[in-house]
C-alpha cells in the first residue's frame, strides 16, 4: 500500500509516499504529515482518538452540531481551530491559506470539490469507513451485499488509513483491537435470544427521520439484540410518517445524544402516546459514546452496543457497570474519564 518515493521541492528533497484512500484513489502524501484539514466529522472524531489533534489546522464548520456540544471537552482546541466548508463544499482560498498537507473528505464529497482541492496542490484523502463493491464507494446510501462485512472491514481499513496518513499506525491498531475485542462480551450474552424474542426498536431522529437497512445504526441494534422496526421498509436514512411509526409500535425508542430535544418532543406529542415505548416510559437518550450515526464509530461498537444491550436486556447485563466501561475506553483513547454531559434545562411549559 505504501510506496516511498522522493519528491523535489524548492526546499530540497522531501520524502513522500503513496496511500490508497477509500475511493480506491492513489494519493501521494508527505512522509511526515503534521498539518491536516478535516471536512468529515467521523474522521475528526477518529483523529482525536488517535491522539493526533495537534495536527488539525482546519475543521468543517458544523463539527459541533455533528459531534455534539459536549465534544469540545474532549478536544478544546477545536474552538480556536479555523472552521471552513462542510461535507460537500469548501472555500478553496481559505483552505489554501491554512497550508495543509492533507485534506480529509467524506467519500461522497462532490468530484468538483475534490478536484478543486487537488488542483490547488493539496492531497485529498476520502474516508467512507465502508468496504464497498465496485461502483458504490462514492455513494451516501450504497447497495451493500453483506452489511456486517462491509462495515467491519471498512471501519478497520478507514482507521488504519487515517492512522497511516498522520503517522499514528500503532494507535490505530490499538483502537481496532480494543474495539472488536469488546464486542465478544455482548454477543456471548445474547447468543440465546431467539429472533422472535428480540425487542422491537425505533431510532428517532428529528422530523420523523430514521435509519433503515444499509446503515451502521441497524447493525448496532442487531448486535445489541434489537429488531430495527424500520429495517424492512426503509433504505438508508429517510423520513417516515407518523402512521408508519404507530404501525411499527416499537417497544423501545432510542434518540441520539446530539438530538436531546427529540425525547421531549415525543413525550409531549399526543400522537406518540399510543406507542408501547412511550406508554411504558422506554424512550432513551443515548450517551454520547454510543454515536448511532449512519457510520460506525469505535466507541459505539466497543461500549455503545453494550449500553444498548443493557437497556434492552437488563437482566443479562446486571453485573456491568457502564461508568467503568466508559471510563476504561475514554482513559485509553480520549485520555480522560468519561463525564456524562449535563442535560439541557427543560423548556418552560406554555
Amino acid at each position: 500500500m505504501l510506496g516511498a518515493v522522493l519528491s523535489m521541492s524548492s526546499f530540497g528533497a522531501i520524502a513522500s509516499r503513496q496511500i490508497t484512500d477509500q475511493l480506491g484513489r492513489q494519493i501521494t502524501i508527505p512522509d511526515q504529515v503534521d498539518r491536516v484539514v478535516v471536512l468529515q466529522h467521523q474522521t475528526l472524531n477518529l483523529l482525536v482518538q488517535l491522539d493526533a489533534s495537534s495536527k488539525i489546522v482546519g475543521v468543517l464548520a458544523n463539527w459541533k452540531q455533528q459531534l455534539g456540544d459536549s465534544y469540545v471537552r474532549l478536544a478544546p482546541q477545536l474552538l480556536t481551530t479555523p472552521a471552513l466548508g462542510d461535507l460537500t463544499h469548501v472555500d478553496v482560498e481559505s483552505l489554501v491559506a491554512l497550508h495543509p498537507q492533507v485534506v480529509f473528505v467524506t467519500n461522497y464529497a462532490p468530484k468538483e470539490m475534490i478536484d478543486q482541492i487537488s488542483n490547488a496542490g493539496i492531497a485529498v484523502v476520502a474516508i467512507s469507513l465502508r468496504d464497498d463493491r465496485p461502483g458504490e464507494a462514492g455513494k451516501m446510501n450504497p447497495q451493500i451485499n453483506d452489511e456486517e462485512q462491509a462495515y467491519n472491514d471498512g471501519l478497520k481499513t478507514g482507521i488504519r488509513l487515517i492512522g497511516e496518513v498522520v503517522n499514528r499506525q500503532k494507535q490505530a491498531d490499538a483502537l481496532i483491537d480494543y474495539t472488536f475485542a469488546q464486542r465478544t462480551l455482548v454477543s456471548s450474552r445474547l447468543k440465546d435470544v431467539a429472533p422472535d424474542q428480540r425487542v422491537r426498536v425505533y431510532m428517532a431522529n428529528p422530523d420523523l427521520t430514521t435509519y433503515g437497512s444499509g446503515k451502521y445504526t441497524g447493525m448496532m441494534m442487531n448486535h445489541a439484540g434489537a429488531l430495527n422496526v424500520a429495517e424492512s421498509t426503509v433504505k438508508g436514512f429517510k423520513q417516515v410518517s407518523m402512521e408508519q411509526v404507530i404501525a411499527w409500535n416499537p417497544q423501545v425508542i432510542f434518540v441520539q445524544d446530539r438530538y436531546p430535544q427529540v425525547v421531549g418532543d415525543i413525550e409531549r406529542d399526543p400522537n406518540w402516546q399510543v406507542i408501547d415505548a412511550v406508554k411504558h416510559h422506554r424512550v432513551y437518550l443515548m450517551p454520547e459514546y454510543a454515536k448511532a450515526w449512519g457510520y460506525p464509530m469505535p466507541e459505539a461498537l466497543a461500549i455503545g452496543e453494550l449500553w444498548m444491550a443493557k437497556k434492552l436486556y437488563p437482566q443479562k447485563f446486571s453485573d456491568i457497570d457502564m461508568q467503568k466501561q466508559a471510563n476504561a475506553y475514554y482513559q485509553r483513547f480520549y485520555r480522560t474519564d468519561y463525564v456524562a454531559p449535563k442535560p439541557a434545562p427543560a423548556e418552560p411549559k406554555a
